[in-house]
């Protein structure tokens, strides 16, 4: 159930009729025309030519974490715009229509669950909130959920699928770098074991900071791992980029993450590591 605040600063749940979704849908990759519920069994993986569809966070945290265990945190107050940020529509009015679609306060979903049961504080991005960029509500999020795992000693798990920084934020987003950083030192300092999970796309500044600094990483099959986009490399560099760059196979290859796993098994490796990394 998606939370906001009321005009008296509480928090309140609100019920949002969500879009009756079509029975079918085509793969993109193929052409593929896939039955819903089959797509769904299947991790939302084509039968067919086995490309991934994006999940959203609620979708990944159902897919990884022991059925009922996730309790969702209440996001924290932080200030909506505070630049008063406008493009081709104002910043409030795009994060409301983000809301709105997505039934999530911000572009970062956190909560305690189990995995397998061992306990772990989650968090999870949707790239369908702003490109599930991170600004000030999320760098908050972040920092308030590695607290609280270094204070009750559970395993911190990050699912990335970010488009980097938010722009409408300006350098107050850029500081949630510095922010989300400290707060992973914390865990470090606690003896807490951090688990970093790489989907399609982890970009940006979310890899440049928290996503670059974790005591295991691994990368979903098919994820697109790197800072920048491919051309924007090519320009600045006057190079051509090599053969599956910012692939995963390709980070894994050149030591940016420890490990490449199908989404199906994702679960499982994710439990394996963390009884290791625990006991």
């Amino acid at each position: 159930m998606p939370i906001r605040r009321d005009k008296r600063d509480r928090y309140v749940e609100i019920e949002v009729s969500a879009p009756q979704e079509p029975l079918w849908v085509r793969c993109e990759s193929c052409g593929e025309l896939i039955f819903r519920r089959k797509l769904q069994e299947n991790q939302y993986v084509c039968p067919r030519c086995g490309a991934y569809f994006f999940l959203s966070a609620r979708e990944r945290v159902a897919s990884l974490v022991d059925d009922g265990s996730f309790t969702e945190f209440l996001p924290p107050r932080v200030a909506e715009d505070p630049l008063g940020f406008a493009d081709q529509i104002p910043y409030k009015d795009r994060l409301t229509r983000a809301r709105k679609e997505t039934e999530l306060f911000e572009a970062v979903l956190a909560g305690s669950a189990q995995i397998q049961g061992i306990p772990v504080i989650l968090t999870v991005m949707d790239f369908r909130f702003i490109g599930g960029s991170m600004g000030v509500g999320v760098g908050e999020i972040l920092a308030l959920a590695m607290e609280r795992a270094a204070q009750e000693r559970k395993p911190f798990v990050f699912v990335i699928s970010s488009g980097g920084a938010r722009v409408q934020e300006g350098v107050l987003s850029l500081l949630q770098m510095v922010k989300v950083v400290v707060a992973r030192e914390r865990l470090a300092q606690a003896a807490v074991p951090y688990v970093a999970v790489l989907t399609y796309p982890s970009t940006g500044g979310v890899l440049a900071s928290l996503g670059g600094v974790a005591d295991l990483t691994i990368a979903e099959e098919g994820a697109l791992v790197g800072f920048a986009g491919p051309r924007v490399i090519e320009q600045t560099t006057g190079e051509r980029l090599p053969p599956g760059f910012q692939t995963a196979k390709f980070a894994l290859e050149h030591g940016m993450v420890d490990a490449v796993v199908p989404r199906a098994k994702l679960r499982e490796e994710l439990s394996q590591a963390l009884s290791v990394l625990v006991a």
